[in-house]
């Protein structure tokens, strides 16, 4: 099957351009990490491009959406400079009925939590896949941890009932480094009943910088799935 023809690319650029769509001009875009993330990016960059929307600065998320900003011609800028978000686009490992999130399978969630939830508009992209009951039925709760406190961080969180373990590179050998320069423990839980609640509670444990739990941050979820092999995309 070619790509021009694999229906999973076809809904994720779907969705992509969905969500590039409703950025207007003269907005502050908040550009985030991830394979869906990336075609809104480039989208975002045609509409620029061909004239169709103009006076459009992102604010990164990861190394990876700088990068692919650059590639496809979107002005950047700092939150030293802005006073504002005016709307982000990012996906999500996890999406349940409430719109709370569970991110971080790219270890970017820290930089993704400052812009997302500084955005007055946040839209997530998603395919159906990601769609959860309760948070931490299908994915790992990853929490970025400063070096040292590794060892004592893990100990912290087995105490909140949680089994936590180092994310380790693929093609690297050892672990992951954040675009901080810090750790990535994946953590499962059996249950996560109340997000809000241990979201507070892994951020307490020193060392951790910042954890996976996006609650109360989602304005606008838009799904994408493939249907008799066409890409179909729907808002929750």
């Amino acid at each position: 099957m070619s790509a021009a023809t694999d229906p999973i690319k076809l809904m994720k650029q779907g969705v992509g351009k969905a969500a590039a769509e409703l950025v207007q001009s003269g907005t502050i875009v908040g550009l985030g990490t991830g394979s869906t993330t990336a075609y809104a990016i480039q989208y975002i960059g045609e509409r620029l491009k061909s004239g169709e929307i103009k006076d459009i600065v992102g604010i990164p998320t990861s190394f990876q959406a700088e990068v692919l900003a650059k590639q496809y011609g979107i002005p950047l800028t700092t939150l030293d400079a802005v006073d504002h978000i005016d709307v982000a686009i990012d996906g999500a490992d996890e999406v349940d009925p409430q719109l709370n999130l569970i991110k971080g399978g790219g270890a970017a969630h820290t930089r993704e939590k400052v812009v997302d939830s500084l955005a007055a508009k946040f839209i997530v992209v998603v395919d159906s896949g990601k769609l959860v009951e309760q948070l931490g039925s299908t994915f790992l709760l990853p929490v970025e941890v400063i070096p040292m406190a590794l060892s004592p961080a893990m100990a912290a969180i087995k105490k909140l009932g949680g089994t936590p373990e180092l994310r380790m590179g693929v093609k690297k050998a050892g672990p992951v480094i954040t675009d901080q320069g810090n750790m990535v423990i994946d953590v499962k839980f059996d249950s996560i009943d109340n997000p809000a609640e241990l979201e507070k509670n892994l951020n307490n444990i020193p060392g951790v910088l910042e954890n996976g739990l996006f609650v109360g941050v989602t304005d606008v979820v838009l799904v994408g799935e493939v249907k008799d092999g066409k890409p179909v995309i729907r808002e929750m």
